[in-house]
């Protein structure tokens, strides 16, 4: 997992051509509701190292949460081979992230 919000950002095509298990959380360091998605999250994914995780710093003008129609934050986008298999938007629970990680990764479940 990683624990740094990505300043650059990847062009939309890059996310959309990855293959495999990748979440994007989109949010930012001084946000309350991305901090308190850290833990959950970090849980969930544990066991799944094959799960790539891409932690964008979002806000206004930013492409990608554009192109994502991410309005709230923490938004997770769960991709399968660059396919949106599910979102959560202010997750604050560990149950509904396990069960969208084990979506794009069931193997590891």
């Amino acid at each position: 997992m990683n624990h740094t919000y990505a300043a650059t950002e990847p062009p939309r095509a890059e996310i959309d051509a990855l293959m495999g298990p990748t979440i994007v959380e989109f949010g930012a360091p001084w946000c309350p509701h991305c901090k308190a998605v850290q833990a959950p999250l970090s849980a969930a994914l544990d066991g799944h190292e094959g799960v790539r995780h891409y932690k964008i710093e979002d806000g206004a003008g930013k492409p990608l949460g554009r192109s994502f129609n991410v309005k709230l934050w923490p938004t997770l986008v769960f991709m399968k081979d660059g396919v949106e298999v599910s979102r959560l938007v202010r997750a604050t629970q560990q149950a509904p992230i396990d069960e969208a990680v084990a979506q794009i990764d069931p193997a590891a479940a």
